[in-house]
């Protein structure tokens, strides 16, 4: 797993992020971003931190470096891929996702004279992953003009000063600016702490604060790792998805008829991608019915409501081992493609089997069967693939499914199971 860190001055880089980063024995690799050194893309990276600086950035006007690295926060806003703004690295964030960065005067390329003022948390902060359980109030280092941030649509506001209505913020689900600098250097630190002398060291309280968030962004990127490899993969495929496998539809179709589903009865297609299971799914539990599409990456889901999957029926952004549903609720599962590639194919199948009405129908599906999608792949058929019937057979049993019908033909592999309740 690999974190990278743009750093726009040598002495600010964050230690403790990277001392967290390090703990959690992720592999993190240093940018000079402030010189224009960036990686080349997001292929492989887990996670972003962009540091803080002495430059102002403003919203306006064109500088090759940084739009190149705004360009780069944009991809993995895109992606999902975990980033945490720092001070100046905040506000590129903010600007990256849409928002603007304002100061009040002044054009010079450097803050003012460093102090302090007192941060609140927001009610949101409360249940977000990073800042849930922080002081209410405590003190943090600020510039004399470090510009405000105005953040885009949908974002969300974590704490507040005196002085910046956004000092810290969450955008989406998996982006973090906190526009207090952390990775201040020496002399604006000691500058900070001496005009907040008679209440206390700024450091010691900001330390205080701040101390949980790097070990909770560390452990949030490992353990988001797989997902956000995912995305990754999936985003940049997303828009030409369609158009490459459209030819597959049929034998999508005849998969969906052996579930056995009935009109007016819940369908789920887990893994969903644009949707190519819906219309069949649609097609046997009738307008009475329920179809909903469950995939893990935002681009997917975009790509399946512009080519009109959503008349078919509804489609969430979800974790298909962690389902937004009640308990025996659905009476059929299609998942194409999907138990092999989970890191937890049992904890999926336990939850598939919660969510499952008695008697209901999992369906698992491949449009090519599993020796052809080996020779694809360049490997032979391996006896310990998850998907062979001595190793599928056991595993469905021990999470409450009972294997029906085992199908591993040449142009698919098709395993229908029913709950066993």
């Amino acid at each position: 797993m690999a974190v990278v860190i743009l750093q726009h001055a040598p002495a600010q880089a964050p230690s403790a992020v990277g001392a967290a980063l390090a703990a959690a024995r992720l592999d993190i690799r240093v940018y000079r971003a402030g010189e224009g050194d960036l990686p080349e893309d997001l292929t492989g990276v887990d996670a972003v931190v962009v540091t803080g600086g002495a430059a102002r950035i403003r919203s306006g006007g064109s500088a090759p470096a940084r739009d190149a690295e705004l360009e780069l926060l944009r991809g993995a806003l895109t992606r999902e891929v975990p980033v945490l703004g720092l001070g100046l690295g905040a506000q590129l964030l903010a600007v990256a996702a849409g928002g603007a960065v304002v100061h009040r005067s002044g054009s010079g390329s450097a803050p003012g004279q460093a102090g302090r003022s007192a941060v609140r948390t927001a009610p949101a902060s409360g249940s977000d992953p990073l800042f849930a359980g922080v002081a209410a109030e405590l003190p943090a280092a600020r510039w004399g003009d470090d510009g405000t941030v105005e953040l885009p649509a949908g974002a969300l506001v974590l704490a507040s000063d005196d002085h910046h209505r956004v000092h810290a913020f969450r955008i989406g689900a998996s982006a973090w600016g906190l526009h207090y600098p952390l990775e201040a250097d020496a002399e604006a630190e000691a500058a900070a702490e001496t005009e907040a002398a008679v209440d206390g060291p700024a450091g010691s309280a900001l330390e205080r604060w701040w101390g949980p968030l790097p070990a909770r962004f560390a452990e949030l990127v490992a353990g988001r790792a797989e997902h956000t490899a995912t995305r990754a993969f999936f985003t940049r495929r997303a828009d030409a998805w369609e158009e490459r496998f459209a030819y597959q539809t049929p034998a999508y179709e005849a998969a969906v008829a052996r579930m056995g589903l009935r009109r007016g009865q819940s369908a789920v297609d887990l893994g969903c991608g644009t949707g190519r299971a819906m219309p069949a799914l649609r097609a046997h539990v009738g307008a009475e019915g329920t179809v909903l599409g469950f995939d893990l990456t935002h681009a997917m889901l975009t790509a399946a409501v512009r080519i009109g999957r959503a008349t078919t029926g509804g489609l969430l952004l979800a974790d298909c081992a962690r389902l937004p549903l009640r308990p025996a609720s659905v009476h059929g599962i299609f998942a194409a493609g999907l138990l092999d590639h989970l890191p937890r194919p049992r904890t999926a199948l336990r939850e598939w089997a919660r969510v499952s009405a008695p008697g209901g129908t999992l369906l698992l599906f491949h449009p090519a069967g599993r020796a052809e999608r080996a020779a694809r792949h360049g490997r032979p058929l391996s006896p310990d693939d998850p998907l062979a019937e001595p190793n599928l057979r056991p595993v469905l049993d021990a999470t409450g499914w009972r294997l029906t019908t085992y199908d591993d033909a040449e142009q698919h592999f098709l395993a229908r199971a029913v709950l066993a309740r």
